[in-house]
């Protein structure tokens, strides 16, 4: 069990550490880390090269978090109806956290690295799919209204202990405590990793995606 956990963790970590913004941008003639607000990530892509970019960023970094937590999956068979699934499900949690920390303290970068949200909805996918699929709505309605994504990804991520708590009391969904505290402390580093975008949003000072005409 220790021996998967870091195995998998390690696994994770330097499949994280990929950063896809630094390479596309790079495609492009550009180091994304000089240019915009300077953070290697999807986000900065799409502001500074464009929709195109940007979105390509998004879904290789989507990929990378759901190729991190999904691995254990792939590779050690569990039936899902016996005491080892929980065993598996915490496997898979040390992938993906080794994931998220790789893309955010990328070895390749000097430990500079993303924000770690497409990273953090690809993992979802794989370990809470339908409180991921609620925060990713939840994402969209926050972006059109305030075009902050650092608002929507903030709501995003404050939604993922709250479906796990609320959902089992109306649905026959099942959530246990190992699924909320993974979702809370899933809660606490998004929050923690946008604690820069949160005084900018106090101050007024955010950058808003603005449609260019």
């Amino acid at each position: 069990m220790f021996a998967a956990l870091g195995i998998f963790a390690l696994l994770g970590y330097l499949v994280g550490s990929v950063n896809f913004a630094v390479l596309v941008a790079k495609k492009h003639g550009v180091d994304i880390l000089k240019e915009g607000s300077g953070n290697p990530g999807a986000t900065n892509v799409k502001r500074v090269l464009g929709k195109g970019p940007g979105n390509l960023v998004f879904a290789l970094d989507v990929l990378k978090g759901f190729v991190g937590a999904g691995l254990p999956q792939l590779l050690l068979r569990v039936d899902p109806d016996t005491p080892l699934a929980d065993a598996l499900f915490v496997v898979s949690v040390a992938g993906f956290v080794g994931t998220l920390l790789g893309h955010c303290f990328s070895c390749f970068l000097r430990f500079r690295g993303g924000k770690g949200v497409a990273s953090t909805i690809g993992g979802l996918l794989v370990l809470l799919p339908v409180p991921i699929l609620i925060g990713a709505t939840l994402w969209g309605l926050v972006f059109l209204a305030s075009r902050y994504v650092s608002l929507a990804s903030l709501a995003l991520g404050l939604s993922l202990p709250l479906s796990c708590w609320i959902l089992p009391q109306f649905t026959d969904l099942k959530f246990g405590p190992v699924q909320f505290w993974f979702a809370a402390a899933i809660a606490a580093f998004n929050v923690w990793t946008h604690r820069s975008n949160i005084g900018r949003l106090f101050n007024g000072t955010e950058n808003r995606f603005v449609r260019k005409a």
